[in-house]
């Protein structure tokens, strides 16, 4: 007979042997053990289709599970991105075990609230365990639902985690999703699993997964808090090992593991001892043990030495990591998956891409998206004699998503259109093999991220609750984010962009410069600079080019620009604001007007849009689909400071006299300047000196004004511009009225007393220019690894 392990110390001591009703609690718990759970295991492939889904009301038996334990009062304190809870108690709990419940892409909420029930916590703590983890963050789940529920254990809740593995090794117990991809990292570190299924949700593969698991011993399955309680009360607690440091890589060799659909190839009988038992092992060399000990995750992950007598072993399999350690050079070939047409067909082509999908139909058949960049191709595995065995039908099927393969097979042309993937072919897979897996449990799936504001306003509408990947958990697990569609064609449209700029100004004779990003003092006055000490000395990293490459014109030559990082210690917590941003930066010699500036201007960008349009259609409609926008009307226009300020006022909007533009008024003035001449694209200039940086040359019949230009892209300014002081003393007088330290940019200053041609220039952000081109709503997205006031990682 089983009974509740320990006693709590409460205000009201309660001895469980003395209880009646826990009397009654441990003859159940005896009653299912002995005639409940054997006939649960053997009827599930039977009864499996007609399982009822979640229940989320626990049943009046499960409520009286232990009623003698008087539940502990759990303490919340939230610390984002995780949520704790402990356990605040007087009790000795004990020796710590561990309970671990992950999940899959599937049911999450109704299998965290099943676990999360007073009858499966009661039916965990009778049966001496001391610890609950439970993951969260996918789904509307959260703790502020059960804060104020009390519970007999001590409770984590906890987002998901490339740490998946050790939550794994450290449990005594693990509940699964039938869903969930750890299921067999479960089964290799030889745990005991408790599978809960819902057959409303399942698709064949998990349902072919339950049947095969279902024979095993140290493995349960249930369905809902009531099934769930029951099962936990009825488990043989002989099979419970409590991890120990050092031991949770080595798997039970007193346990015959299958992978789903391993019963159809093994032709052994259920009953069969594994061919290697524990005992041997333990008698043999450790060489020996550690073959077998090899062999079995191999088996467990589908791989290549499953069967050692399968005769296409060679096809499929893990490649071992000293052969990607640039071991040998083969002299294959692979092909781009974007390459991939209809005119390669019977063509054998081999590609390297990450699994974004794997679909298995049955144990002969399986469908494999492979994505490489911003394209996809479907390859199909078809058991066919002496080609695909099944146990590489198998071994495809235990890809965890994202994992890195390569794949060699032949050009086929379906008769239908596919929806799965970019390409309009199909590859008939000869021969697989995986370079890199990926974790069972990514921070979230590239299919959720991928989603339109369309989509998920049609699933709302329809009822369907869709998972919505905000943007802090996008930029925490940037490197998997940057593998959605939408990203990729993002970054590829900013590098075309930088491209065309290159090529447009490297032809009209500018030569491209690299300045020092720490310097002694500030480049463009004002607080907005990250201060640092270099060896002893202040220095601060450097707001633009700007000294550098009007010396650089002092220097003699003539056209400058440079590409490089800008650095702006400003506190804006805007949509447009970066603490580090790519700068656009020119500078040139003028031969009469700085309006021989804003030509280039307009030359240069006109040029870098029709380049965008013209060779990134793709790109751009890949961005569309899932953050729709309109295409920029772009022609020439300039207006002047007072004649945008006028327009405004024109229409009821005031400006501050001789003050710098908000946001609200640029993008006023920008629809004005779009709906009255049909751009998006137009040029202020003749600023007020007073708003603009020390360096602006003033106008020269009104020196309140100054030789300065904006320009503005959908309202909003992407461009800063000027003809700047050549005369040092003129320079000096304005650095001063700035409150600039001259001291500090006496190099900068002293390079204008050898002689200086007069010179203008601007300034651009290219994050600011791609963001407003594609007509996306946060810079963030245009920045690889965005640096604002809040964000210094990854």
């Amino acid at each position: 007979m089983l009974a509740c392990s320990r006693t709590l110390i409460h205000k009201r001591n309660v001895t469980p042997n003395s209880n009646p009703n826990h009397l009654f609690s441990r003859l159940r718990i005896w009653l299912l053990k002995t005639l409940a759970a054997p006939f649960i295991t053997s009827s599930l492939p039977v009864f499996l289709p007609w399982f009822s889904s979640f229940s989320d009301t626990p049943s009046r038996e499960d409520a009286q599970i232990c009623p003698s334990l008087r539940p502990l009062h759990i303490e919340a304190s939230v610390a984002t991105p995780n949520f704790q809870y402990s356990l605040d108690s007087e009790g000795d709990m004990g020796e710590r075990r561990e309970v671990f419940v992950t999940v899959g892409t599937t049911c999450f909420d109704k299998l965290v609230a099943a676990v999360d029930s007073e009858p499966v916590k009661a039916a965990l703590f009778c049966r001496g365990f001391s610890h609950l983890k439970i993951q969260i963050g996918r789904g509307n789940y959260f703790p502020s639902k059960v804060s104020r529920q009390p519970g007999a254990l001590e409770v984590d809740y906890f987002t998901f985690s490339p740490t998946i593995a050790d939550h794994l090794k450290s449990a005594s117990l693990v509940i699964s999703h039938a869903g969930s991809e750890s299921i067999f990292e479960t089964l290799r570190l030889g745990k005991p699993l408790v599978v809960v299924l819902n057959e409303d949700l399942m698709d064949n593969h998990q349902a072919e997964l339950a049947k095969e698991l279902a024979s095993k011993k140290h493995l349960f399955f249930a369905r809902g808090p009531h099934l769930l309680a029951q099962t936990i009360e009825s488990m043989d607690l002989e099979l419970l090992v409590p991890y120990k440091p050092g031991e949770g890589d080595q798997i039970n060799t007193s346990l015959k593991l299958t992978s789903p659909g391993e019963g159809s190839a093994n032709k052994q009988g259920e009953g069969e001892e594994d061919p290697i038992s524990k005992n041997k092992a333990k008698k043999g060399t450790k060489k020996a043990a550690q073959r077998h000990q090899d062999r079995a995750a191999i088996s467990l992950a589908g791989g290549s030495e499953y069967d050692e007598n399968d005769p296409l072993s060679s096809r499929y399999g893990d490649i071992p990591l000293e052969d990607i350690q640039s071991k040998s050079i083969t002299g294959r070939t692979w092909t781009d998956v974007g390459e991939l047409c209809a005119e390669m067909k019977g063509e054998t082509v081999l590609i390297r891409g990450a699994a974004q999908a794997i679909r298995s139909t049955s144990k002969k058949i399986v469908f494999l998206v492979v994505r490489q960049g911003m394209s996809t191709v479907q390859c199909v595995l078809v058991v066919t004699k002496d080609i695909i065995s099944p146990q590489m039908v198998c071994f495809a099927s235990s890809l965890t998503k994202e994992s890195i393969v390569d794949v060699e097979g032949v050009i086929s042309v379906p008769g239908m259109l596919i929806t799965g993937a970019t390409q309009q072919v199909e590859i008939q897979v000869r021969k697989l093999y995986c370079i890199n897996r990926a974790v069972p449990n990514l921070p979230f799936n590239i299919e959720d991220a991928s989603r339109s504001e369309t989509e998920f306003k049609e699933a709302e509408e329809s009822g369907e609750q869709l998972v919505r990947v905000g943007q802090d958990t996008r930029l925490n697990n940037r490197g998997i984010d940057l593998r959605t569609p939408t990203n990729q064609a993002i970054f590829r449209v900013k590098s075309e962009g930088v491209n065309e700029l290159r090529r447009v100004l490297l032809l009209k004779k500018f030569v491209e410069i690299f300045t020092p990003k720490v310097i002694a003092g500030s480049s463009e006055g004002g607080a907005e600079v990250f201060k640092l000490e270099y060896k002893g000395k202040p220095a601060c990293l450097a707001q633009s080019p700007q000294l550098h490459k009007q010396m650089a014109i002092c220097g003699g030559f003539g056209r400058v620009f440079e590409v490089g990082p800008v650095f702006r210690a400003e506190n804006s917590y805007t949509h447009r604001h970066l603490c580090e941003f790519v700068g656009l930066d020119v500078e040139m010699e003028i031969k009469e007007h700085y309006d021989e500036v804003c030509d280039i201007v307009e030359e240069l960008f006109m040029a870098i849009f029709d380049h965008l349009n013209n060779n990134c259609s793709k790109e751009l409609e890949v961005i569309k689909r899932q953050y729709p926008f309109q295409p920029i009307k772009y022609l020439p226009k300039r207006l002047t400071y007072d004649e945008g300020v006028q327009m405004l006022k024109e229409a009821g909007v005031e400006i501050e006299p001789m003050g710098d533009l908000n946001t609200e008024a640029e993008k006023k003035l920008g629809k004005l300047v779009s709906d009255k001449y049909n751009t998006d694209f137009f040029i202020l200039t003749k600023f007020p000196l007073r708003i603009r940086p020390f360096y602006t040359m003033p106008c020269y019949d009104n020196s309140e004004y100054s030789n300065s230009f904006d320009v503005f892209l959908r309202g909003e300014e992407i461009i800063s511009g000027a003809q700047r002081i050549h005369d040092p003393e003129m320079l000096t007088k304005r650095a001063e009225q700035c409150g600039i330290d001259v001291k500090t940019i006496s190099t900068y200053i002293d390079s204008f007393r050898y002689g200086a041609p007069p010179h203008g220039g601007f300034g651009a952000g290219l994050e600011r220019v791609v963001m407003l081109f594609c007509g996306l709503n946060n810079i963030r997205k245009c920045s690889l690894f965005p640096r604002d006031p809040q964000r210094l990682t990854p």
